[in-house]
């Protein structure tokens, strides 16, 4: 009833753009800080970040490997210290959103979030934001989830960001699941692109951003437009 393989004993969520409306949240605030940047370097002539720099370059990635990949688009290397600043000036907007009560759940995602947990399944928040928790917190469903694996996680344990499959191997082995046995849920190409190469046993794309051909290219066993669909389905897709 779950569209997963019976198999299955594990579902690792990332936030942003699953569970999450936050995709929203992040994707505005990467837009004011680097069309403020590129103003600044540019003059008002400047090429603005748009939705689709989001999708390509950011979303699913930890900050600076974000912020690096946009700019390396746009033919622009900074040092390391300046890209952590642009990350560190991103990050700030998010927290202001976060606390100005800004953060909407996806309700397809909750009830199937609660129908997993019914069914037995341990459940896992795997996300590169180093304000994952605050978020949960937020909206009020850190009791949905048996572990959590988020940036924070990541920079004290060492593991590398999406597309590795690291944080994904690491949430499911604090489950007690093998990869084989879990399934990644994830909105972002390169999310998607490390539950392949985690080698898991199912990976659910979701169709956030109109890109259902390339998330399945990139590794997805299913695509779905929200995570109620996949209730009372079978594995098929």
């Amino acid at each position: 009833m779950l569209g997963l393989p019976d198999d299955i004993g594990a579902a690792l969520f990332d936030l942003d753009g699953v569970i999450t409306q936050t995709a929203t949240i992040h994707a505005a605030a990467w837009k004011q800080m680097f069309d403020a940047y590129l103003r600044t370097r540019d003059g008002d002539g400047f090429s603005p970040f748009t939705d689709r720099d989001y999708a390509d370059f950011v979303d699913g990635k930890p900050r600076e490997a974000g912020t690096r990949d946009f700019l390396a688009s746009r033919g622009i290397t900074l040092p390391p210290p300046e890209i952590a600043r642009l990350g560190d000036e991103k990050n700030a907007l998010v927290l202001a959103k976060i606390a100005a009560g800004q953060v909407q759940v996806f309700p397809g995602s909750i009830t199937y979030l609660h129908k997993v947990r019914e069914a037995g399944l341990k459940t896992a928040i795997v996300s590169s934001s180093a304000n994952c928790r605050e978020v949960l917190a937020s909206v009020g469903i850190e009791d949905l989830f048996d572990v959590r694996v988020d940036g924070l996680v990541a920079k004290q344990d060492g593991l590398a960001g999406k597309p590795a499959p690291d944080t994904f191997l690491a949430a499911a082995q604090r489950v007690g699941v093998a990869p084989s046995r879990a399934a990644v849920f994830e909105d972002a190409l390169a999310g998607v692109a490390a539950g392949r190469a985690g080698a898991f046993g199912f990976v659910v794309g979701v169709n956030r951003a109109d890109q259902a051909d390339q998330l399945r290219q990139y590794g997805a066993d299913v695509v779905v437009d929200d995570l109620s669909d996949l209730l009372g389905t079978g594995t098929e897709g």
